[in-house]
Formats: structure tokens, sequence, C-alpha cells
């Protein structure tokens, strides 16, 4: 194999970890999220890690944490909760920390 293709399967293979990490960051974020959501929403338990399941689900829909935080919005405004956009968005802040210490550490 020559260097040039050594170079080529390094790439490809930090390309595939990186989408990987990506997705396994986004999936602990919104859990992690959802579980904070579901705090506010007066769930407990199993009905609590379905919510957070629920919210893991919707932020597939599209890039970034729009969907997510749309659906938990709307879930609030439904149930009558006055928790505010900037509130929401420090918790999902919070939350992206958290995600990162859990996956790489303190780094």
């Amino acid at each position: 194999m020559s260097t040039f293709d050594d170079r080529e399967h390094a790439f490809e293979s930090k390309f595939a970890y990186d989408n990987k990490m990506d997705f396994a960051m986004e999936a602990k974020l919104s859990k992690i999220y959802g579980l904070w959501a579901a705090q506010q929403l007066g769930l407990e338990g199993r009905d609590a890690e379905t919510y957070a399941t629920e919210v893991v689900v919707a932020n597939l829909e599209e890039a970034g944490f729009g969907d997510v935080l749309r659906k938990v919005r709307a879930d609030f405004d439904e149930k009558g909760l006055d928790i505010s956009d900037h509130v929401m968005q420090v918790e999902l802040d919070k939350a992206m920390t958290e995600a990162r210490k859990q996956l790489f550490g303190n780094a």
C-alpha cells in the first residue's frame, strides 16, 4: 500500500469517527435536555425516560437543535409552563457541556 493510500484511509477513518462522535454527542445532549424538560413537565421515572427519547427522535428531523427547541416549547406551552426561550437555551447549553463531559471527560 502506498503512502497516498495510507493517508487516504486515515482521512476516511477520521471522517467516519468524527461523524459517529457528532451523532453520539447530539443524541447524548438531546437525552440530557429531554430529561430536564421532562422534569419541568412533572414527569418522573419511565415517563421521563420516554419523553427524553421523544426529544432524541425529534432531533433527527433537521440539522441543529431548532427541532428540539420547537418540540419542547410546544410541550411547555401545552402544559401552560412559563419557561422563557432564554432559559431553554441556557439549559440546552448546559446539556451540551454535560454531554461533552460524559463522552470525552474533561477535555
